[in-house]
């Protein structure tokens, strides 16, 4: 029996360090916390009345001489009655462990007889117990909050959003007045500070307000600080916060930026001890756009590494593709090499914004504290204290949109804003995410849109609005609801000759291809009003489709056929998470296909030309990349349409802070209307002179 719970006890250590190296290393399932501590316990309890297994058993044999009394015989002898006893005993003999003999018991669990290494097994599994525990309740005891900090959100030609949290020491109010003056790049010591909104913070809203800084001019340099009404200049900022104010969409006198995008991030996972603060991915962010020393390797000279193209046959648009060896798959057909010359080395465009696509925080992962309003904002709390996520929102604004584990896993609100949790969890996302993205379609909505130069944006609220898939007919499902979809399809129309780039943000992926749970909770699970909108994207040209979710990286074509435009989608997460190994869930292509009319031109024996016309089938949705494997995932996506003949955007795929993929997608020219906006015009010193006589920028600058 006892030798038996020995085997026990090896087993169930051995499956308990599996169980929790998956749970801190490779994907932080909720069912894991419950079944940790079992094994844990279940090994304990074996270990403890299980007996120490021997290296050798030997058998000793005694014999035991019995020497009784003396007798005389008869013919005088004495003699004396020996009884010769023998007996068995079994002796377990410890040999000296061997280094692998040893290396085995504690990596293994292998039942020992050395105390040592029991010893040792015992401290390691108790370590992992703490471990777990940790990274389970770090947030509840790490709440944040004091945590001081600010970040800019939706940028406008003549306005910014600002986001502030300082809390006050005894006392549930605090005023915080923004000042804030050009930021020109020379001694900003002698331009005075002007005096902008207050900000009024209660510990009701748990201190954080947004606020507007309105009166500014388009691509200008701005800094800001905080004071109270004093004018006393407060400790927070240490140094002035910069950004830079979009340009005005109707100078069309082209475009050329980057922006950021990705979703999914959580604190500290994969899990390291004492490191409950940490984003790993966002650190990788930061080196990249702010680099401490200079690339050793030219973008130019990246991209000129296995090059490979495809021509799409896109009426509006064609594709070239780039990649190193890192991905999975590369499904383009490799390009002659000598073609791919590299280009003298560019200067890299500014990185204007982060577009952050939903998962900001995981509310049920690895636990859910319930649905409690401090529950939810402990975690915002947490992120903002992040010391790798500050070195980013200091620096560069944000946009947000929101997923399911912002309130629970695989949400549908259902189109009802007062199902618990989503009052608590929104209440949340509002304070510290959305009150700072672009103002509402409609009051109360967490959809917008927002035009950056020559692009333009529609971000979606994929949640408040699903239906419940399970019921009812499915061509009655919807992820938009009525008004959204409204809002979406007036949108097209507006942008489909204003702007040159439309991007279109769904928090979930747009494709069909992702498989398993992506059939109930992406744009699959609603095939009818996904293909009304593909169609109204297909009659726009220049859609891109920008997408999170999946912990994985695809690019994606939606072949249109003739008379259409291909629409492309980027889905990219996560920005700081699992991703999951060996399994992979994206089909290739979608079963489905359109009718494709290619011309041949024919040289006829009598040397005529003739034009054929092919009619091909090619797969409605067909994966152009993808890439599953990288716990840290982000796309810079560069806009460039200062040749309106020639608009390009060119995507570039990071995975653990390295370059993996490289994406070109050359657009349709757009005629755009011209304007008499002059604000872009205005040299940045002049407009400084024309602030200090106290002249305002309007509408029709």
């Amino acid at each position: 029996m006892a030798a038996s719970l020995a085997i026990a006890s090896s087993a169930l250590s051995t499956l308990y360090r599996i169980v929790v190296y998956l749970f801190l290393q490779v994907a932080p399932v909720s069912k894991a916390k419950y079944v940790i501590p079992v094994l844990y316990l279940g090994y304990a309890l074996t270990s403890y009345f299980g007996a120490p297994a021997f290296t050798q058993i030997i058998a000793v044999k005694e014999e035991v001489v019995a020497i009784g009394q003396e007798k005389s015989e008869r013919n005088g002898d004495v003699v004396t009655d020996v009884a010769v006893q023998e007996t068995t005993t079994v002796i377990p003999v410890v040999e000296p462990p061997t280094l692998k003999s040893a290396l085995s018991a504690v990596i293994f669990s292998v039942p020992s007889p050395v105390r040592a290494l029991r010893t040792a097994n015992f401290v390691i599994n108790t370590l992992l117990l703490l471990a777990a525990a940790e990274f389970v309740f770090y947030p509840y005891f790490d709440s944040a909050p004091d945590v001081v900090y600010t970040r800019v959100g939706a940028l406008y030609p003549d306005a910014v959003k600002i986001v502030v949290r300082y809390p006050a020491a005894n006392s549930t109010e605090n005023l915080v007045r923004v000042v804030w003056r050009q930021a020109d790049g020379k001694d900003d010591s002698v331009s005075p500070w002007r005096e902008g909104p207050i900000a009024n913070l209660t510990a009701e809203r748990d201190w954080v307000q947004s606020v507007s800084l309105r009166g500014l001019w388009p691509s200008t340099s701005y800094e800001y600080r905080f004071e109270d009404l004093n004018s006393t200049a407060l400790p927070y900022p240490a140094t002035p916060i910069q950004f830079h104010t979009a340009p005005d969409p109707r100078l069309h006198s082209g475009s050329h930026y980057r922006f950021i995008a990705s979703s999914c991030m959580t604190p500290n996972f994969p899990y390291l001890p004492l490191q409950g603060r940490r984003i790993k991915g966002l650190d990788l962010l930061a080196d990249y756009l702010w680099p401490s020393k200079p690339s050793s390797t030219p973008l130019s000279s990246v991209l000129a590494q296995n090059i490979s193209d495809e021509d799409l046959s896109m009426p509006s648009s064609q594709v070239i593709s780039s990649a190193n060896d890192t991905s999975a798959e590369n499904v383009t057909a490799p390009a002659n090499i000598s073609a791919a010359i590299p280009a003298p080395e560019k200067s890299v465009p500014p990185t204007e914004f982060m577009v952050f696509m939903g998962d900001f925080i995981y509310a049920d992962v690895p636990i859910y504290f319930g649905d409690d309003a401090e529950a939810y904002r402990r975690l915002y709390r947490r992120n903002y204290n992040s010391p790798s996520f500050r070195k980013v929102y200091e620096r560069l604004p944000i946009i947000h949109t929101y997923d399911d584990h912002e309130i629970i896993n695989n949400y549908a609100g259902l189109g009802n804003s007062s199902l618990p949790p989503y009052p608590n969890a929104t209440n949340a996302f509002e304070l510290y995410n959305a009150d700072a993205n672009y103002d509402p379609i409609e009051e109360g909505q967490y959809y917008f849109d927002f035009r950056y130069g020559d692009a333009a944006f529609f971000v979606m609220d994929t949640r408040k609005y699903r239906s419940d898939i399970f019921s009812d007919e499915p061509s009655s499902h919807t992820m938009l609801g009525d008004k959204q979809l409204t809002a979406l399809y007036n949108w097209l129309g507006k942008v489909n000759n204003t702007a040159v780039f439309k991007f279109v943000v769904s928090s979930v992926p747009f494709t069909a291809l992702w498989t398993y749970e992506a059939l109930e909770d992406t744009w699959a699970a609603f095939p009818y009003e996904k293909s009304a909108l593909l169609s109204a994207f297909q009659s726009v040209p220049n859609v891109i489709v920008l997408s999170g979710d999946r912990h994985e990286f695809a690019a994606i074509e939606f072949a249109a056929g003739d008379g259409g435009h291909n629409v492309l989608e980027v889905s990219t997460s996560p920005m700081s998470m699992f991703y999951v190994p060996f399994i992979r869930t994206l089909k290739p292509r979608s079963e489905e296909v359109v009718n494709r009319t290619r011309e041949e031109v024919v040289i006829n024996e009598d040397g005529t030309k003739e034009v054929v016309k092919h009619v091909e089938e090619v797969p409605r949705e067909k994966v152009l990349k993808y890439i599953a494997e990288g716990n840290y995932k982000w796309s810079t996506i560069e806009v460039d349409t200062r040749d309106y003949n020639h608009p390009v955007v060119r995507v570039e795929i990071m995975i653990d802070g390295k370059p993996a993929y490289h994406l070109e997608v050359l657009g349709k020219p757009v005629k755009l209307q011209s304007t008499t906006a002059l604000g872009a015009l205005v040299p940045q010193s002049l407009k400084g002179m024309l602030d200090r006589i106290g002249l305002k920028p309007s509408r029709w600058f």
